[in-house]
């Protein structure tokens, strides 16, 4: 079975924070309000404590101005090996269980 390369990323703000002596999630508010971005207690917390999906590029570019670091300190790739899901038309034998687990072409039979 071949392997297919899965991509991931490790969001490394909370290490570069405490890097920085930011423990807080509050502390993190004020200082990119001075910067233009305005975000509510809450999706600070979200940034900090969870990997985000999506990120926009100002909240990125003053995230790397507080912590003096680059994107790609704050972004580190990974890549995950994971198993290719098996097809039907992946050539080889069907194993039995797949087989006998077939289902039947239906009979309607009329009712005399």
């Amino acid at each position: 079975m071949a392997r297919v390369r899965k991509l991931g990323y490790r969001w490394n703000l909370r290490t570069l924070m405490a890097t920085q002596g930011m423990f807080s999630t509050t502390d993190l508010a004020p200082l990119l309000a001075e910067r233009g971005v305005v975000l509510s207690a809450a999706q600070v917390y979200r940034l900090v404590a969870q990997t985000p999906e999506r990120l926009s590029l100002r909240t990125l570019v003053a995230l790397c101005d507080i912590l003096d670091c680059t994107p790609a300190d704050l972004i580190e790739p990974v890549v995950e090996a994971a198993k290719a899901r098996a097809t039907a038309t992946g050539g080889g034998e069907v194993p039995a269980t797949v087989r006998e687990r077939r289902p039947r072409r239906a009979e309607i039979r009329r009712v005399q």
